[in-house]
């Protein structure tokens, strides 16, 4: 707690003293991680995601099914916490090609409030629990570690279904649903419910989140998550590898284009 709040403290003095010399970016994502890990709203959100899931829950164990049922959650920023690493991002110049290996490897990301607690009810309510995430299967080691260590449930590789020659989790979420009725899903990407989302603009995203509204709070339970995510990918017409110049421009140019 106490190597945390220095670390803090330290971005808040970065970001509020140095706040003209850093650009956009840098700015940007000092204060998107500080308030996922200082904000007490976060925290509320979180809870609030997973007691509306526990609700759907409860309103289908009454209904009688013939399969099995099944919860289908996305791991980073959705059961399990990494804004330590996004820290170290900022505060020490790690890098996400590189040194997230080694971050997935510790096993030291923590639980996201309300996840264990309702992943843990709907098992013992009879649900088999599948982690779909987009880490690489070189990854399978750490994240097993991880969640075995924080005590989730069904914390076993025939149930974490990791990416391996395609980002397109439909696929997986296919394989699940071969034989299990899925009750929902939990992400904080909308790629993590539908393929319908992946590889879209910013306005046929909006178009798409309008075909499904009715499924949110539902079906579909979505997590926070301003530090990364596919609708940062968009920003940049579908990639983040682009030099980090252009990137500011484009940035600039989004916020511009709101005057």
């Amino acid at each position: 707690m106490k190597k945390l709040l220095i670390t803090l403290i330290v971005l808040l003095f970065i970001c509020f003293v140095f706040a003209e010399d850093l650009g956009l970016m840098r700015s940007s994502l000092i204060m998107s991680t500080l308030w996922q890990t200082t904000s007490a709203e976060y925290h509320a959100l979180a809870y609030q995601a997973y007691n509306i899931a526990r609700l759907r829950l409860d309103e289908d164990l009454k209904v009688k099914r013939t399969q099995k049922r099944a919860i289908i959650v996305d791991l980073d920023e959705t059961v399990i916490n990494n804004s330590d690493f996004q820290v170290s991002t900022i505060v020490d110049g790690a890098q996400y090609y590189g040194d997230f290996d080694g971050w997935v490897k510790s096993a030291e990301a923590k639980a996201i409030p309300g996840a264990l607690d309702f992943l843990n009810y709907a098992f013992k309510n009879g649900c088999d629990i599948f982690y779909i995430s987009n880490r690489k299967l070189r990854h399978m080691e750490g994240t097993l570690d991880n969640i075995k260590k924080l005590k989730f449930p069904q914390a076993e590789e025939s149930h974490i279904l990791l990416k391996d020659d395609s980002s397109n989790k439909g696929i997986r979420r296919d394989i699940v649903a071969a034989d299990h009725y899925i009750v929902m899903f939990i992400g904080d990407n909308l790629i993590d419910f539908e393929d319908i989302f992946r590889q879209k603009n910013i306005e046929e995203r909006y178009t798409s989140v309008e075909k499904f509204k009715e499924e949110f709070g539902k079906k579909f339970i979505i997590l926070p998550n301003p530090m990364y995510g596919e609708w940062e990918k968009t920003l940049y017409g579908g990639s983040r590898k682009l030099p980090e110049e252009l990137k500011e421009k484009i940035l600039w140019e989004h916020l511009n284009r709101k005057k």
